[in-house]
């Protein structure tokens, strides 16, 4: 008798370039747009290294650490880089607190121009920077008053608290008010349980708008260069310099600020993430029981 064939199994069709590309599409758009962001990034990191010849830090000439060793090495950077960490401290500041205080008032109240208030915080951030740093000047120069580092606060302040607001506010819209109603079951002050309860669970939205605040206003140049007066800012010394050569410190003193702020995102995320993790409701309830509720909030 002859040995019957074993069957053999028809190979997998290779997949064509078309298909492929259009299963990936949405990954590989994502990814040319990070390339795309992170490039000026890169070449920044990259020069920091560099030793140019002359003033002008656009061509490779040869590595060195030089300029990282003495990156705070030339005072009139330092001194508009502490101006700046200054400024954006205080507007940061100014801005979180009233813009706490505005997305709580527009969520958990009703009072005559609401509406209007949800529309007219936003507008700030819809105007172009030129012509609210025009209009500031024209408001300073009509009241006389002396442009420096106080209208900038002025100016910082008035466009960061939107962004703050509508950080906050969206964090609060999700907020489970069953756990402040637990809260005063149990005998908290409406003090207690805003500090207990409430700011313990929007506070990643808060140091979201915060940092958010603070990133505006630390690289803001446009509302900067109108208002500014004899004051230096960081930016202002880069466009300053940029006209006789920008100094390679400069690039050392943006990727310092640059890692600052991957790390600050970092924390923000880690927090918002345990924030859910603690605020969280059971997939298979929509409802926890009140003794649940209870629970949780004495946890507080």
């Amino acid at each position: 008798m002859s040995a019957t064939p074993a069957p053999t199994t028809a190979p997998a069709p290779r997949m064509g370039v078309g298909k492929w590309l259009r299963e990936h599409a949405v990954l590989i758009i994502g990814v040319l747009v990070i390339a795309y962001m992170l490039i000026p990034i890169a070449v920044i990191f990259f020069f920091s290294f560099n030793n140019p010849a002359g003033r002008y830090n656009f061509t490779w000439v040869g590595f060195t650490l030089k300029h990282w060793e003495n990156a705070f090495g030339i005072p009139e950077l330092n001194e508009a880089l502490l101006t700046s960490i200054k400024l954006a401290l205080l507007a940061t500041l100014v801005s979180t607190v009233i813009g706490t205080m505005m997305a709580l008032a527009l969520v958990r109240y009703e009072f005559f121009g609401r509406r209007a208030a949800n529309f007219l915080i936003v507008i700030p951030m819809a105007t172009p920077e030129i012509v609210m740093g025009s209009s500031l000047l024209s408001f300073f120069l009509i009241l006389g008053t002396g442009l420096g580092f106080r209208t900038l606060l002025i100016a910082h302040v008035m466009f960061c608290i939107s962004f703050v607001v509508v950080v906050v506010r969206s964090r609060l819209i999700g907020f489970d008010r069953r756990l402040e109603e637990a809260a005063k079951d149990l005998g908290a002050t409406p003090w207690e349980t805003f500090r207990l309860v409430t700011l313990p669970l929007i506070l990643p939205g808060v140091f979201g708008g915060a940092m958010l605040a603070f990133a505006l206003s630390i690289d803001d140049f446009v509302i900067s260069n109108f208002n500014s007066g004899t004051t230096v800012t960081f930016p202002l010394y880069i466009f300053g310099a940029f006209q006789r050569g920008v100094p390679v410190e400069v690039n050392c003193i943006a990727m310092i600020l640059f890692g600052i702020t991957v790390l600050a995102m970092g924390f923000t995320t880690w927090q918002q993430r345990r924030a859910e993790r603690m605020a969280s409701i059971r997939p298979e309830q929509e409802e926890l029981p009140p003794a649940a509720v209870t629970e949780i909030a004495a946890t507080y």
